[in-house]
C-alpha cells in the first residue's frame, strides 16, 4: 500500500494515535509535520508509547478495564466510544468489565493489537494485519522494562 493511503497513525508510526502535547516520548521525531498527532521514528516506538501511557492509566489511574481505558483513550466526545469497548473487548474476547492485567507481556500486546485496529482500520489483504506479532511482543517487553 503507498504510504500516502495509509491511516494516519501508520504513517506517522503511531498507531495508538497519541495526541501531540508538552510531553516528550522516546523515539519521537524531533521535527513533527503532524500539528495533532506525534510522529515517532518506527513502529516499535509508536508501540511502546501506546503500551506506556496504558500502562499509566492502570498505574496513575487505577483504570484496569476495557471500558475503563477506553472511556480515558477514546472519550465520548471525540469517538464513538461504546463500539470501539465492544471492538476491542471482541479482539480480546473479555467483557468490557473484566479486569485486565496489563503488567502481563501477552495481556498489554493483545490489548495495544486490538487499539491499533480499532484506531487504524483493516489491512487490505485478507487476514493480514499492520505489524506482525513480534513486533508487539517487543514493545511490549521494552514499555514494561522502562
Amino acid at each position: 500500500m503507498h504510504p500516502f493511503l495509509q491511516p494516519r497513525g501508520i504513517r506517522n508510526n503511531n498507531p495508538g494515535n497519541i495526541r501531540l502535547s508538552a510531553q516528550k516520548w522516546h523515539g519521537q521525531k524531533v521535527e513533527q509535520h503532524d500539528t495533532a498527532f506525534i510522529e515517532f521514528e518506527t513502529p516499535l516506538a509508536g508501540l511502546r508509547a501506546l503500551m506506556k501511557l496504558l500502562l499509566t492509566y492502570q498505574a496513575k489511574y487505577g483504570l484496569d478495564t476495557v471500558e475503563s481505558i477506553i472511556n480515558r483513550f477514546a472519550p465520548p466526545h471525540e469517538n464513538a466510544t461504546d463500539y470501539y469497548i465492544y471492538a476491542v473487548c471482541r479482539g480480546l474476547k473479555v467483557k468490557r468489565r473484566d479486569r485486565l492485567a496489563l503488567t502481563d507481556p501477552i495481556v498489554l500486546a493483545a490489548l495495544a493489537r486490538a487499539i491499533v485496529q480499532q484506531e487504524n482500520g483493516t489491512v487490505a489483504a485478507k487476514d493480514a494485519e499492520w505489524y506482525p506479532a513480534a513486533l508487539y511482543t517487543e514493545a511490549a517487553t521494552l514499555a514494561l522494562k522502562t
